[in-house]
């Protein structure tokens, strides 16, 4: 274990303490950070908002993106706008971050969870279709699950660590069940599946730009859809529902106060404009994980799935069983070299043991078995 805390400590040039991913800002963060404390514009009102919406639509290749106060909010209302209501359930993945079900749960429905392929750690093509095979039947238009008798409205696959899942064979299961697709590409910016971006196979994508992702705000999030109609819903329902007066305040149904602060999006812009270097830098990292994990029999270095061009957002281990995993853990974090495991499981938190699954078993396997190593760019 040594020679890996070495390696790590070679790479960052330090013997310091090594966090997981820390953020850069090497950019004009600080000079459009000026701009707007000058401007007295620092809410949700300022042409950062609107520069970035405009700059992060075209950079994923969609027609729309409306900004949030954070990856959750986009995800609530990503599934709000899409129609889901109390009693409906939406399909996820348990190996997921909790905002995923959480979002889900703020609608009043229920996640089912199916289970993910080991080459992505992202939800399964395969798992879906015979889920939905064995448990639902499409009636007036809408999927239904015969063991609940309840609605299945969306379907949440994420991306997990920046790694696309089989994403166009989900939207296209999804298409065929009447089920709306909404990616949580909270992990995914600058990740794309047969040269399309991730976030934009579905109804809508939703990204995250918590203090940890590849490119942040402190906080911060965006929907992004290529449906006008879409988009001025989210627009609206994330400013308060306000109808547009210059003076007057009517509002014609209830909304959320999700809108991104303009100050977060001045971040956003730098940050967007030192994205690709970012990710040159990852690409660079990851293939020097790669490289050096080949000499271990027992670890296995998780690399970008088959047509897939990850951003290597959280480079990630799997290591050969449980009890190697929780000694690594134990003995990086110990030596200033931070690492953690994948989630736990939602299926086993208290909130949503009671919800259907398909048992899991890759999901289980990787949860065992997959630590996240130091990602920061170079």
């Amino acid at each position: 274990m040594q020679t890996i805390i070495n390696f790590i400590q070679d790479i960052y040039q330090t013997k310091e303490f090594i966090p997981l991913h820390e953020p850069r800002f090497r950019g004009n963060e600080k000079k459009y950070l000026n701009e707007c404390i000058d401007s007295t514009f620092v809410s949700s009102v300022g042409k950062f908002v609107d520069l970035f919406e405009e700059q992060f639509a075209s950079y994923v290749g969609a027609k729309y993106a409306v900004a949030t106060v954070n990856g959750t909010s986009a995800l609530h209302v990503a599934l709000t706008v899409g129609g889901v209501s109390d009693d409906d359930e939406v399909i996820t993945q348990a190996l997921t971050f909790i905002a995923t079900c959480n979002a889900i749960s703020y609608c009043g429905a229920k996640p089912v969870f199916i289970d993910v392929d080991l080459e992505t750690s992202g939800m399964s093509a395969k798992a879906l279709e015979a889920f939905l095979q064995q448990n639902c039947i499409v009636k007036n238009g809408e999927c239904i699950n015969k063991t609940t008798n309840k609605r299945v409205k969306a379907c949440v696959p994420m991306h997990t660590f920046g790694h696309p899942c089989e994403i166009d064979t989900i939207a296209q299961i999804c298409k065929k069940w009447h089920i709306v697709l909404v990616e949580d590409s909270a992990e995914s910016l600058g990740s794309f599946y047969k040269q399309e971006h991730t976030g934009t196979f579905g109804k809508m994508g939703c990204f995250s730009f918590n203090g940890n992702k590849i490119i942040t705000s402190g906080g911060g999030g965006v929907v992004v859809t290529d449906d006008e109609v879409l988009a001025k819903k989210l627009k609206h329902l994330t400013t308060t529902a306000k109808v547009p007066h210059k003076w007057e305040y009517s509002h014609d149904i209830i909304g959320y106060n999700y809108r991104m602060p303009n100050l977060n999006a001045a971040l956003l812009v730098a940050q967007l404009e030192e994205l690709e270097g970012f990710l040159a830098s990852k690409r660079e990292l990851a293939q020097k994980y790669a490289h050096f994990f080949e000499d271990f029999d027992d670890i296995e270095f998780i690399k970008e799935p088959d047509n897939a061009q990850s951003n290597y957002w959280l480079n990630a281990i799997t290591c050969k069983d449980k009890k190697m995993r929780d000694e690594w853990l134990e003995f990086t974090n110990a030596n200033g070299v931070m690492t953690r495991p994948v989630w736990k499981l939602m299926s086993e938190l208290g909130m949503f043991k009671m919800c259907q699954n398909d048992g899991l078993k890759n999901s289980k396997y990787l949860s065992d078995r997959v630590i996240n190593i130091p990602s920061s760019v170079l």
